[in-house]
């Protein structure tokens, strides 16, 4: 028993100088930073009119939200406090003006920069007072003990509201000091909790996180409607200058047999070869159209198979693995399958490779597809590689894409889709 009595006293003092510590690590960061990065944030606006500011200010602003997204991280990492952030994308390649001032309209990026001034003074205080707190009982002792050179030249010393003038005086200074250690000991790692709790009481937007939310569901759910309609329209189109030509050339083709067929036998036989070749082209092309809508081995067999037919029809070496529990939702197959054969596609297409990898399992409740290839690598989305169309299916499933892809590669294309497995 007395074992785990030191045990626990051992971890709490641990915890106490660890919190003391990362309060006075933060205290001395917070004012240097802050003060910049309010001071640069300010010049950057002021010269937008002059045009500086337009190329000045998304620079600072991006600088401002690595900051406060390093505060969040201490917070959940330190402190399990969570902090949320809903930024809003600014698009690639926009324009300096468009690109400052969709971030200054940004509510985040506004709170961020309203929380500096708050950062650098009641945020400075709240991470110093940990390590104060912790010192401070220090000083009561060696007031106690007579080691304090204030006293050797007389007069009166007020530790906290303790007046000391030597003697028994100094008696009240280590009593109180006791006090302040025992707060030390209950309360230290809670100081550090409350700077994080004021962070997250300016940076987070109130709300902020939900429309954000809204706004990503409403652009997915437009995409989504906009992906249909295109697929009509390619059916349509696919059916009427394919399948539908033929069966209707087919159809002449049988009306002319029928009149040739006692006058000409020979013209009639080589017309309807002609006709069974039509038949059976229109038969492979609406099988094609059937495959590009739903493929029969994805309803029939699930994603990991379906897959591995991807990888069977590829130029390239392919290597896949499939570890999946059971079937997936269909919709999360379908988006998951037209998402690996974009990917997969683009990978023939543009990498230059002569190998492609791929990955599929399901885990946490979550699917997860990666695809790699040793291709020469630059792979981005929105770059004209059909990526962003992909991000924006998988976004209606609240799935994210993520891609990794240097100059000389390798080429690795993630795929996360949450869902559950029967």
């Amino acid at each position: 028993m007395n074992t785990e009595k030191s045990d626990a006293l051992r971890t709490r003092a641990r915890e106490v100088v660890l919190a003391a510590v990362r309060g006075l690590t933060l205290a001395v960061a917070v004012l240097p930073c802050s003060v910049a990065f309010l001071v640069l944030t300010l010049l950057s606006v002021v010269l937008i009119p002059v045009g500086v500011g337009l190329f000045t200010t998304p620079a600072v602003l991006t600088g401002v939200r690595a900051l406060a997204d390093t505060r969040r991280r201490l917070a959940e990492e330190w402190c399990g406090v969570r902090i949320p952030a809903a930024y809003r994308p600014v698009p690639a390649g926009a324009k300096p003006w468009t690109r400052t001032f969709r971030m200054l309209g940004d509510p985040q990026t506004r709170r961020d920069v309203l929380w500096l001034p708050v950062d650098m003074t009641a945020g400075f205080f709240t991470a110093l007072l940990p390590a104060v707190l912790l010192l401070y009982p220090f000083e009561g002792f060696a007031v106690a003990a007579g080691m304090w050179r204030v006293l050797s030249a007389g007069g009166t010393y007020w530790y906290g509201f303790v007046p000391v003038t030597g003697g028994p005086t100094q008696l009240g200074a280590a009593a109180t000091a006791a006090v302040l250690l025992f707060a030390t000991y209950r309360f230290t790692p809670r100081l550090l909790t409350v700077h994080f709790r004021l962070t997250r009481a300016v940076l987070d937007t109130g709300g902020g996180e939900l429309a954000e939310r809204v706004r990503v569901l409403t652009e997915t759910r437009q995409d989504a409607v906009d992906t249909s309609a295109a697929e009509l329209r390619r059916i349509e189109r696919d059916l009427h200058d394919g399948a539908q030509a033929r069966l209707v050339a087919m159809g002449m083709d049988l009306g002319t047999i029928e009149m040739l067929v006692e006058r000409d036998p020979a013209q009639a036989k080589r017309l309807l070869a002609q006709a069974r070749r039509n038949s059976a082209d229109a038969l492979e092309e609406l099988r094609d159209l059937v495959r590009g809508i739903h493929p029969p081995v994805l309803a029939e067999r699930g994603l990991g198979d379906a897959v591995r037919a991807l990888a069977l029809r590829l130029p390239l070496p392919t290597e896949v693995t499939v570890d999946l529990p059971g079937r997936l939702d269909a919709p999360v197959e379908s988006a998951a399958y037209f998402a690996v054969s974009e990917v997969l596609t683009n990978a023939v297409k543009h990498s230059g490779a002569d190998r492609i990898w791929i990955d599929v399992h399901h885990t946490e409740g979550r699917l997860r597809v990666t695809v790699t290839d040793n291709g020469r690598g630059g792979a981005a989305i929105g770059a004209g590689s059909g990526l962003a169309g992909v991000e924006r299916r998988l976004g209606t499933f609240d799935g994210v894409l993520a891609v990794s892809s240097p100059p000389g590669g390798p080429t690795l294309v993630s795929l996360e889709i949450p869902c559950a497995s029967s």
